[in-house]
């Protein structure tokens, strides 16, 4: 895909994100052929931003959240500084049209992956984290149908991303955990709740995190020092509603929270 196509397309993608509003497909000329051409026009969004890039998130990383979106395999998109809220913040509910929230394993880096001629292992992965954090991702799509977009056009609409809570660092005990088996349950006021395992997330967090950095790192692009990588849901989606409580409790990790406007 040429640039100035990557660029059309993305500004029209942000165009319909900032208004709240969907459309059915991309036009022919800007519709992504391949994975390539979807990161190609996600690529735009950092010069579309008004700040530097905050962080990445893995979409899909689960086969609840392959299904939700009708993909068959992961993706990585863009965590914008402007959609990132702090713990127990207010969101605003506004146009979501997914009306999920994903309570997730999110990494801190502590230096530069840059790209390589051979794939990141997990253990010089997870060497180059500086800390993890629990966290809530709420996704959404500029798609009138996500689960029929396909994965190139959902890598170009940022891969699902919307809004993000980052909740509170983890104890450093973390490292010597099995995370794959470490139990997170979510819940939405007193309406339900619902658990999951770190081994939802491509079978262990870091192992997600470690397919971040090669993606990335297939695409020529460095994951740096300071970004959060959140990693995918661990608990199947949890279905929102104006006004609701959600709170992910990791155990001796800690708990994230968050509260959307009523409206």
């Amino acid at each position: 895909m040429e640039l100035a196509e990557a660029q059309k397309a993305s500004q029209l993608l942000v165009g319909h994100w900032r208004a709240g509003t969907v459309l059915g497909a991309l036009p022919s000329g800007l519709r992504p052929a391949s994975r390539l051409d979807g990161y190609a026009i996600q690529a735009q969004l950092e010069s579309l931003s008004a700040k530097p890039l905050w962080g990445w998130k893995i979409a899909a990383t689960s086969s609840a959240g392959q299904h939700h979106i009708g993909v068959d395999g992961p993706m990585a998109g863009r965590l914008l500084a402007e959609m990132v809220y702090p713990d127990n913040a207010e969101l605003p509910f506004g146009a979501n049209r997914m009306r999920v929230a994903e309570p997730e394993f999110a990494f801190r880096m502590g230096r530069d992956l840059f790209p390589g001629a051979r794939p990141y292992d997990v253990t010089e992965v997870v060497q180059a984290v500086a800390a993890l954090h629990t966290a809530l991702e709420v996704p959404d799509s500029r798609f009138s149908d996500f689960a029929k977009a396909g994965a190139a056009q959902l890598i170009a609409d940022n891969a699902c991303a919307h809004q993000f809570v980052l909740g509170p660092e983890a104890p450093a005990l973390w490292r010597d955990m099995d995370l794959a088996e470490h139990h997170v349950v979510a819940k939405l006021g007193a309406r339900y709740e619902r658990d999951g395992y770190g081994r939802n997330v491509l079978g262990d967090p870091r192992l997600a995190l470690a397919w971040l950095a090669n993606e990335l790192s297939q695409h020529g692009v460095t994951l740096a020092a300071g970004a959060i990588v959140t990693t995918g849901t661990c608990v199947i989606p949890l279905e929102i509603l104006p006004g609701e409580h959600v709170s992910a409790d990791f155990g001796c990790l800690g708990t994230v929270r968050l509260k959307f406007s009523a409206a």
